[in-house]
């Protein structure tokens, strides 16, 4: 596909209407019909986060000699992240472009670390619970770190003693959420900071999702809490590191993120000098050269506009919103919240066979609300904000109907995106499924991409108006066709 620059630039007016235009058919989080991927806090607020940014468009942390101004505002940054996070003086970090990678940026770390101290490690390897977030295993694949996955308990959280078993000679950190982000429950922090402790190792934890919140989520009142929040980060001897995103509960722009560490020891091992290179000595502090100045002045902008009383009250009327839909959910007879996540991620999934979450899931993408779904076990997923309050009798009361139509309709479990996201996780010859899912990344990036001919899930079994046979979809269509007859003949036997 041919894309040229236009032979003459276009107006402002022009440039602009055309990316509205593009963005048309995006999510529609403005109406919090999404539940993700956007943390919107105010009109107002967003407007001081664009000014902000604007401020150091063309700044540049590559160089804090040149932008003294950064250098500053990221250290504050950290201060005050490090203080949330109970750490001490010793305590230091950076900031990163993201979740994604301040969990790189912690495994490299560790990485290296070991290989300073424990020179025997060849092939270095990572326990985590099989919920900590695909970042680390791309970190795993990335830095050549095998991560191993251990099972979980039955309300979802990390199994220590599964840990436990999984440690050898080769492991060099242990990993744990606070919360995780498929099912927001918060893994026993304390309990794997022991083990660390008891086995020499670091331990990290993610708190990409809620580290922004839980602080001040432990200062509401009890009977303002879904549940105690259990100390999760510096306070709980072991824990070595914290990842956290400002760009979630922070409410900064885009593109914000801390790593922090318990002391300069693992820090240092994160950092990649040259120093014999002919163009001078480089350092760098993170994965990037360039560092975009805009989102570090924003997260400041962010940090010290809401201050302690605005992160306090809009904790508070988060956890006013979880409870809504977390009530709501659970009184649906044919649902339940899985776990006991005591913020504002959720996951929940159908009692039996007879109510498929998937299917569910695609009458609410048809009434227009924008569905996560989550494998093993099928299930659907949010993250809410304050605004989510406005529309929980909406999301609710179209919830019951989803609910009472696939219960009317059970073919709908064969019907739309349903048998896609459910023969996803239950396929066989996962290698294939993978080679599949690669092709699409293929064609999304290729010249002639732009998601175009693509089966993706978020957009339902195959794009729109694209002909099953012709789509690339994470299930090879004779896979897909194989897989649904089987589905079909076992609900046929059942009824029998």
């Amino acid at each position: 596909m041919a894309v040229s620059l236009p032979p003459q630039g276009l107006s402002k007016e022009e440039t602009l209407e055309r990316l509205r235009a593009m963005g048309g058919n995006d999510v529609r989080w403005r109406e919090h019909r999404a539940f993700g991927l956007v943390y919107h806090h105010s009109d107002a607020h967003t407007e001081l986060m664009q000014d902000a940014h604007n401020l150091f468009l063309s700044a540049n942390g590559l160089n804090p000699m040149a932008f003294k101004s950064l250098q500053r505002m990221e250290h504050d940054v950290v201060r005050i992240a490090v203080d949330l996070f109970h750490g001490n003086d010793a305590a230091v970090g950076t900031m990163s472009s993201g979740g994604t990678e301040s969990i790189l940026l912690a495994m490299l770390a560790y990485r290296q670390h070991a290989r300073g101290h424990r020179k025997w490690i060849r092939r270095p390897e990572v326990v985590v619970p099989e919920s900590a977030h695909a970042a680390f295993y791309k970190a795993g694949e990335y830095f050549d770190i095998k991560v191993v996955s251990t099972p979980l308990q039955s309300d979802y959280r990390a199994d220590v003693d599964a840990m436990g078993s999984r440690i050898n000679r080769n492991t060099i950190a242990l990993v744990g959420s606070a919360p995780c982000y498929p099912y927001g429950v918060m893994d026993p922090i304390a309990d794997i900071a022991a083990l660390g402790r008891e086995r020499g190792l670091p331990v990290h934890v993610d708190a990409c999702l809620g580290g922004f919140l839980l602080p001040f989520v432990e200062r509401l009142n009890p009977e303002e809490r879904i549940a105690e929040i259990p100390p999760f980060d510096f306070r709980v001897p072991g824990v070595t590191s914290i990842s956290a995103d400002l760009h979630k509960y922070g409410y900064a722009a885009k593109g914000a993120s801390v790593i922090l560490y318990s002391d300069m020891a693992y820090l240092r091992h994160q950092f990649n000098l040259s120093t014999d290179w002919c163009g001078g000595i480089y350092a760098s502090p993170t994965l990037a050269g360039t560092r975009p100045g805009g989102a570090i002045a924003a997260a400041w902008a962010a940090l010290h506009s809401l201050g302690e009383e605005g992160y306090v009250s809009n904790a508070r009327a988060a956890m006013e919103t979880a409870k809504t839909y977390i009530n709501g959910i659970n009184a649906i007879p044919e649902l339940e919240v899985l776990g006991n996540p005591p913020v504002t991620i959720v996951a929940y999934g159908g009692h039996g066979p007879d109510v498929g979450a998937y299917a569910v899931g695609d009458q609410l993408e048809a009434r227009g609300w924008h569905v996560d779904r989550l494998q093993r076990p099928e299930s659907l997923h949010m993250i809410l904000n304050p605004g989510h309050l406005r529309v929980a009798d909406a999301y609710l009361t179209e919830l019951r109907d989803a609910v009472e139509y696939v219960k009317t309709h059970p073919d709908t479990a064969f019907e739309g995106s349903a048998p896609m996201y459910g023969l996803i996780a239950k396929a066989p010859l996962r290698r294939l499924v993978r080679k599949q899912v690669m092709g699409i990344m293929e064609q999304m990036h290729a010249a002639a991409g732009g998601g175009k001919n693509i089966g993706l899930p978020a957009e339902g079994a195959y794009a729109e108006g694209v002909p099953e046979e012709e789509a690339i979809a994470p299930i090879p269509p004779f896979l897909l066709k194989a897989m649904r007859v089987k589905a079909q003949l076992g609900r046929l036997f059942r009824r029998a």
